[in-house]
């Protein structure tokens, strides 16, 4: 492949690869990591399962960014989700966490 027509190539999957990478690091950096990890459930589930099951639902994000700030439980077993105020997750952070959560297949 020539280096003309690979370099597009190449820098597009970059900038499509960057925003997941940055919203992980969000997650890690709001300790979101502390009790979800992307493909096996912990204290609460795997961001996998949560895709999963909110997959197609238009309502989804900000369903899950109320939950997120409120907190709550019930849905994926008996141990609550603790809520998680501004000051620990800012509303775009938190945006593009849950975007990057239901983007995940």
């Amino acid at each position: 492949m020539h280096y003309r027509t690979a370099l597009p190539l190449l820098l597009a999957a970059a900038v499509v690869a960057l925003p997941a990478q940055a919203s992980e690091a969000i997650a890690k950096k709001a300790r979101c990591i502390a009790c979800h990890a992307v493909d096996k459930k912990m204290v609460g589930p795997a961001y996998r399962e949560v895709a999963a099951k909110y997959r197609g639902d238009a309502s989804a994000p900000a369903r899950l960014a109320d939950k997120v700030r409120q907190g709550g439980g019930g849905v994926w077993g008996q141990v609550p989700m603790m809520p998680h105020p501004a000051d620990k997750i800012g509303d775009e952070d938190l945006k593009a966490v849950i975007a990057w959560v239901l983007a995940l297949e």
